[in-house]
């Protein structure tokens, strides 16, 4: 799979999930935490699967 995350893409992804997942040590601490995983993950591959089958590219790299 080529990347189709930008680095904005990217860094709003592992944040937003690094929070999340936060949320399982502190907080209301409860396992809907783990959700986090998807956008931390997706953000340090670079390849979101949703915008693969949606055809959206927010990386400027012209990948093959």
């Amino acid at each position: 799979m080529s990347r189709n995350e930008g680095t904005l893409d990217r860094v709003l992804r592992v944040i937003l999930g690094l929070a999340l997942l936060s949320l399982v040590f502190v907080g209301p601490q409860t396992l809907w935490g783990l959700v986090g995983l998807v956008p931390l993950v997706t953000g340090l591959v670079g390849v979101c699967p949703i915008y693969s089958l949606l055809g959206i590219k927010t990386c400027r790299i012209k990948t093959q």
